[in-house]
């Protein structure tokens, strides 16, 4: 049940016709020989001169100015990319982090004011107190992007230490946590991995004993109810494995199995997928939204079929 050739051809061709050139241009670079220049490139259209992101890079709230959300986005396509701190455009993303108050150590803001100002979905609107449930998605991942792309020792690298630290006593004092605070985690355990003695040292918890709790939360979140999995917006098992080298593979391969079936099974004859969520407000702005996730999505899921061999 692979995709086919067949497959990977209406995919590429629907891209062209309708995703964002910077969905085209992720593409070309993990698929077709494209050049992490090309990139940077359309990304930098989403970047402010502060060094932040913004302009609707997250297309589930249009925000022009900079957000920590936005910023995280852009970081995960730079990570994907193999940019590095000799790249202007990461220079610029960590002064803008540096620069953005906390609202409390260790916690940039998720959402901002400003959105209430433009389109958005539902969940991205702001409200007193909303950071309570957000909490560190996704500080916890931006702090472990500091100190990766900062020189060690550095006011970066320092701010970024800091708020791992605050993360990693909140993440193992928690019995249970929402789906995509969890892969927060779990991407910033990916990036501190080369850190292990840094990491016992600056929070007072081996990277084993961090590793293991973040594996309880997420087996704990994970739907395992196959049928289910159809009627909405699910914690799926490759939401959070997306290599066979997962530790968790192993444990959970049949439901991973099951997983990769349904993306085939919910492809549709052009060769991407829908969206299991709406905004139930602005639909005009959705309509464009919508499309625009369904690029995304499909370089997403085939990141995934790859990784796991099933492209012929």
């Amino acid at each position: 049940m692979k995709l086919t050739r067949d497959n990977y051809v209406r995919t590429g061709a629907w891209l062209r016709r309708y995703a964002r050139p910077l969905e085209m241009a992720r593409w070309e670079y993990l698929f077709e020989n494209g050049t992490k220049e090309r990139v940077i490139r359309y990304l930098l259209a989403f970047q402010n001169e502060d060094g932040g992101f913004g302009h609707g890079l997250e297309p589930d709230f249009w925000l022009p100015s900079s957000s920590p959300m936005a910023t995280w986005v852009a970081s995960q396509i730079l990570l994907e990319i193999g940019a590095d701190f000799q790249d202007q455009i990461v220079q610029s993303l960590v002064s803008y982090l540096i620069t953005t108050p906390q609202i409390v150590s260790g916690m940039w803001p998720s959402v901002l004011p400003d959105n209430n100002l433009h389109p958005h979905a539902p969940w991205w609107h702001w409200a007193e107190e909303v950071q309570g449930s957000w909490m560190y998605n996704p500080s916890v991942e931006l702090a472990a992007f500091l100190v990766v792309w900062s020189p060690s020792e550095s006011e970066g690298a320092e701010l970024g230490w800091v708020s791992v630290a605050q993360a990693i006593s909140y993440v193992m004092s928690v019995t249970s946590m929402e789906r995509h605070e969890i892969s927060n985690f779990r991407n910033c355990l990916s990036l501190l991995k080369p850190y292990e003695e840094s990491f016992r040292l600056r929070t007072g918890y081996s990277f084993s004993q961090v590793a293991h709790k973040v594996q309880i939360l997420t087996r704990d979140v994970i739907d395992q109810d196959i049928a289910n999995w159809g009627t909405g917006y699910k914690p799926l098992p490759l939401d959070f494995i997306r290599h066979p080298d997962d530790s968790l593979y192993q444990a959970l391969k049949p439901l991973v199995e099951h997983n990769l079936r349904f993306y085939v099974q919910q492809m549709s004859t052009e060769g991407v997928w829908d969206l299991s969520w709406s905004w139930e407000q602005y639909p005009e702005e959705f309509s464009v939204a919508r499309r625009q996730w369904q690029g995304i999505l499909a370089v997403e899921r085939y990141k995934v079929f790859r990784a796991f061999g099933w492209m012929e």
